[in-house]
């Protein structure tokens, strides 16, 4: 099951939808299973995207198969539908709005490194005690 903040909104749906294009059937009718609805394919791409999970993970959930999501994504990524979205700016801040930034935190290491070619330290020399 998944959140429905994670879903496609209407608002972008309805500027994605004419950039579909029109699916042709290569099949006779009634030989194969029902296509799945593009808003549920977009769906289920933005929650990969957005999650960064694996295509596989979405079987766990009730968007769409994993299969016919990447499908669907080959075919429009194809088709040019992602790049002409880009293109038209309707992606610019939409997806920071829908991220909640209160669980996240920076985590880091900052040293000074060594500037190359900077002397080593030197070893410190044995002791007679220490002769082996």
């Amino acid at each position: 099951m998944t959140n429905n903040k994670w879903r496609f909104n209407d608002e972008l749906w309805e500027k994605m939808r004419p950039l579909i294009p029109e699916h042709k059937t290569q099949h006779p009718p009634g030989t194969h299973r029902k296509r799945v609805d593009n808003r549920a394919a977009m769906d289920a791409i933005f929650f990969v995207l957005r999650m960064g999970c694996q295509w596989n993970a979405l079987n766990a959930t009730e968007i769409c198969s994993s299969s016919s999501a990447h499908r669907r994504f080959q075919e429009w990524r194809d088709a040019g539908v992602f790049e002409r979205f880009w293109q038209n700016g309707w992606l610019a801040c939409e997806p920071l709005a829908l991220i909640d930034w209160s669980w996240l935190s920076l985590d880091g290491c900052l040293t000074k490194s060594p500037l190359a070619g900077a002397k080593k330290q030197a070893v410190t020399p044995q002791t007679e005690g220490n002769k082996a």
